[in-house]
């Protein structure tokens, strides 16, 4: 994950999932709802970010309930890195 202060009092999401990385569009599109729903559920939309998600290979191998925990843990990791720059 990459982000950036955007000035906003909400977070913005970017996801980069590339069909290099990943062949079919029914990968790329189960990867990209699984980092939607795990963005709308999270704290960090509160906090004003850019954030841009990259997608790498691994993800497709991974089942969904890998996928989110892991999300979790960048969300929540991602939240600690904030707070402690403020």
């Amino acid at each position: 994950m990459l982000y950036r202060p955007s000035g906003l009092d909400h977070a913005r999401l970017g996801m980069a999932a590339s069909a290099k990385r990943i062949r079919t569009a029914v990968g790329r599109n189960r990867i990209r709802r699984l980092i939607r729903e795990s963005f709308r559920q999270g704290a960090i939309r509160q906090q004003g970010l850019d954030i841009v998600v990259l997608v790498k290979e691994p993800a497709v191998a991974a089942d969904n309930a890998a996928l989110t925990a892991s999300l979790a843990a960048h969300w929540s990791r991602l939240q600690r890195a904030t707070a402690a720059r403020a």
